[in-house]
Parts: structure tokens; C-alpha cells; sequence
């Protein structure tokens, strides 16, 4: 090898050492070209404006005596952000092919979507009055408010539990109220508790605290049970302060959890970077010191060559 040929050689491997991509191998020709446009801020954050835009134009589109002109605007607007919206689906759906349908919020969109386009006929009027759920996209769309929505799904098997709690609550105050007021003759109460459904719909009624006092307390407490208040109070503490921290609670954890969750999966990210780095970092410096071994070699034999010339 020539001395000149392993300076070229070294300015290509410290080049590629500066200029080469770390990370996962990018999708290749126009696939990888609409996946770089999709995920850019800037197609983001048109998607985001289009979604906050129609959300307004939707409200208005529901005023009564507007002038025709700015509902055919309205309209034609629509008409331009489901547009929009379908080429978006398109182009992700070209650039990640079947791993489009692996993320929920993917089939999401493909369905908001997909309702935008059904006809406006009359049969189908309950379903064109679903392109109202386009609004729903910001869910996703604003990194935040992904994190709250994850964070309430990943609540869910919490939630079922503490609903268990407050039905067996409501069940239990269901019988005792039904045994201590349902046998009243008033009219006004017995169809409060007559029965055991009667009272589980009034205490839930209490338990939302929805005119419990003068609609329910008042009316057992007027009937003869002038301490009726003790077993009401008590109720709502149980069932709607007490249930209702445990479901602030939960929320609170998830969310918690899905922020570390959140932070472990960049801690991951940046550790295979860092990995990828020194790879490439070690590659590139057996690769000069092969080239340097090269080098002094050649330097060796014209150093000798040079001695049994002279």
C-alpha cells in the first residue's frame, strides 16, 4: 500500500466517523422520505392547527340563522381538513405499511377518519354527527394530554376495583336504608326506599350529592327520624369522599408511573445511543490504528530502502 493511499483511507474513516448516522437503520427511498415528513414538527404541528381549526368551525357550523355564504364556507373547510386528514393516513400508512395498526392511537385516527368519509345521507346521520370525535385527535396529538389519557387507561383495572367497593357500599346502604325507612307510610319516602333498587338508585342520588338534602334527608327526617342525617353523612363520606380520593389516588399513581415509565424508556434510548457511539467509535479506532501499523511499516521499509541506497 502507498503512503498516500492510507492518508486517503484515514480521512475517509474519520468522515464517516463525523457524518454517519447512529441508531436504527432508517427506512429506505420514498417510504423513509414520508416518515421523516410525518414525524417533522412542522407536519405535526399543521396536523394539530387543522384539528384546533375544524373543532371551531364545527362548533359554528351548529349556530342557527347563519348567512349561506359562511356555511358553505364552513363546509368547504371541512371538506379541506378531511382531506387533509385522509392523505395523512395515507402517507403513514405507506411509509410503516401493516405497523401502522400496531399503536391504538393509529386505529383511532383510521376510524375518526373513516367516519369523516361516510356519505351524509339521512340513514347515516348518526354517524356523520360522529366527525365530531376529530376533535379527539389533540388527545394524542398534545404529548401531555397522550400522557393523561395513557395514564387513565392504565388506571383501568384500579378503577374496576374501587367500583366493586362503592357497588358493594351502595348494596349494603341499599339494605339498611330499605329496612330502617321502607316501611313508611308516607308516599314521598316509600318511593324513595320502598324497595331494595329504589333505594340504591336514591342513595346513589345522595351519593352524587344531587339535591340529597331537601329531596332525600329532609323528607325521611320530616317522616319521623329525626336522626336519618347520621346515616346519610355517613354514606357520603364512604361512598363519595373516601371513593372519590381513592380514584384521585390512582389517577395520581398512573400518572406517576407513566412518567417513569416515560423517563426509563429515554434513559434507554440515550444508553443505545451512547452503545451505537462507542461502536462506531471502536471500529473507527481499530481501523486507524491498522491504518497507523500500515503506515509505520511503509515508513520502515523506506527508511531501509533509503539506508541501502545510501
Amino acid at each position: 500500500m502507498r503512503h498516500g493511499d492510507g492518508e486517503v483511507r484515514l480521512r475517509q474513516v474519520c468522515l464517516w466517523g463525523s457524518m454517519g448516522k447512529v441508531g436504527d437503520k432508517p427506512l429506505s427511498g420514498s417510504r423513509a422520505r414520508l416518515d421523516r415528513i410525518v414525524e417533522s414538527s412542522l407536519f405535526q404541528n399543521t396536523i394539530t392547527a387543522l384539528i384546533v381549526a375544524n373543532a371551531i368551525t364545527l362548533g359554528v357550523d351548529t349556530l342557527p340563522d347563519l348567512p349561506t355564504h359562511v356555511r358553505a364556507a364552513l363546509k368547504a373547510f371541512d371538506v379541506f381538513v378531511i382531506g387533509v386528514f385522509t392523505i395523512e393516513i395515507f402517507m403513514k400508512l405507506y411509509a410503516w405499511r401493516l405497523d401502522f395498526f400496531r399503536s391504538g392511537w393509529n386505529l383511532f385516527d383510521f376510524f375518526v377518519v373513516g367516519v369523516s368519509l361516510v356519505p351524509g345521507t339521512q340513514a347515516l346521520q348518526v354517524l356523520r354527527s360522529l366527525r365530531v370525535l376529530r376533535v379527539l385527535r389533540l388527545l394524542h396529538v398534545i404529548p401531555m394530554m397522550r400522557r393523561i389519557v395513557e395514564a387513565l387507561f392504565t388506571a383501568l383495572p384500579g378503577m374496576g376495583a374501587i367500583l366493586a367497593v362503592l357497588a358493594v357500599l351502595i348494596y349494603a346502604g341499599s339494605v339498611m336504608a330499605t329496612t330502617l325507612y321502607g316501611g313508611s307510610s308516607n308516599e314521598e319516602v316509600q318511593l324513595l326506599f320502598g324497595d331494595l333498587s329504589s333505594s340504591a338508585f336514591t342513595l346513589f342520588q345522595v351519593m352524587t350529592m344531587d339535591g340529597w338534602r331537601n329531596e332525600v334527608v329532609q323528607k325521611v327526617m320530616d317522616d319521623g327520624h329525626p336522626y336519618a342525617w347520621v346515616f346519610f353523612l355517613s354514606f357520603i363520606f364512604l361512598a363519595s369522599f373516601a371513593v372519590l380520593n381513592l380514584f384521585i389516588a390512582l389517577i395520581v399513581e398512573a400518572l406517576q408511573a407513566e412518567q417513569g415509565a416515560q423517563a426509563e424508556e429515554q434513559m434507554e434510548h440515550i444508553e443505545d445511543e451512547i452503545d451505537d457511539v462507542q461502536k462506531v467509535l471502536q471500529a473507527q479506532n481499530s481501523e486507524i490504528l491498522k491504518l497507523i501499523s500500515e503506515l509505520k511499516s511503509e515508513i520502515a521499509e523506506l527508511r531501509s530502502e533509503s539506508v541501502s541506497k545510501g
